[in-house]
């Protein structure tokens, strides 16, 4: 029987750490293939950016068709887009022309996992490219996995104080057209890492975990691949959030981590 497919969308990352290698570890490790379509090719060691290719949105927009050519995908997972160009190719790629699944009916669920600054500081997505993320993205989106300071940069808003004021936040993102929005706690405080699913439906889910002390690179990658990959294996979005979780707090307390860390425990 043929495993499931998700088609992942995102830049390399020369550590290894994050990015397409890390998104193609999960779904490896979640039972479901990989086809890839590359945005970027970065230079990054674990602790800074030295430089970034952006592929030509040409180029991006043919690898989406050609990986929708090949076979059936269960989801899609959108990681570092970089630049407008990059972003209004990719939502030109899943909502027109043949083979593309977006647009008036999406054929699967579309997972933004939405990469605005590396961990260690550098700019992956430019403001005109975050503009069209609003407007051409976000719209066709199943769910969107902002932290709580790209859900402030995002709506161009502060930083949340609170639980309320987060919720409210999400909430104003989801004005923008996707069906859900889950606010990622890692960036918080306190005993638990809450993450906050918030959907379109009114309903806000409260998905807990221990938090572990210090933080990894790709966490935010592996847990987007890992909702994806749970989405293509069939399982309901508030399910596919909590074993995507329950994954990368598993992978975070073994040896080898998620990636390289960046501050000690």
């Amino acid at each position: 029987m043929t495993q499931p497919a998700v088609l992942v969308i995102a830049a390399t990352d020369s550590s290894g750490g994050a990015g397409l290698t890390r998104d193609v570890r999960v779904l490896a490790d979640f039972g479901v293939d990989a086809l890839c379509a590359v945005t970027a090719v970065t230079a990054q060691s674990d602790a800074r950016v030295v430089g970034v290719h952006h592929v030509p949105p040409d180029i991006v927009r043919a690898q989406i068709a050609a990986a929708l050519e090949t076979r059936p995908v269960g989801a899609v997972k959108i990681g570092m887009l970089g630049d407008r160009a990059t972003v209004e190719a990719v939502a030109d790629g899943l909502s027109g022309g043949a083979g593309a699944i977006g647009g008036a009916g999406i054929a699967a669920p579309i997972v933004v996992d939405p990469v605005l600054v590396s961990t260690s500081g550098g700019i992956l997505l430019d403001a005109p490219g975050r503009a069209a993320l609003l407007q051409r993205l976000i719209p066709l989106a199943t769910l969107v996995t902002p932290n709580v300071p790209e859900v402030a940069a995002l709506l161009g808003e502060a930083v949340a104080t609170d639980e309320s004021g987060l919720i409210a936040q999400g909430r104003r993102l989801l004005e923008f057209g996707c069906r859900g929005i889950l606010l990622k706690g890692g960036h918080a405080s306190g005993e638990e890492a809450v993450d906050l699913l918030v959907t379109s439906h009114g309903s806000v889910q409260r998905i807990t975990s221990r938090r572990v002390s210090g933080s990894s690179r790709g966490t935010g990658c592996a847990l987007a691949s890992g909702i994806a990959a749970a989405l293509a294996l069939g399982v309901p979005l508030l399910e596919a959030c909590r074993a995507a979780k329950g994954y990368v707090l598993e992978k975070m307390l073994t040896p080898e981590g998620i990636g390289a860390p960046t501050s000690s425990p």
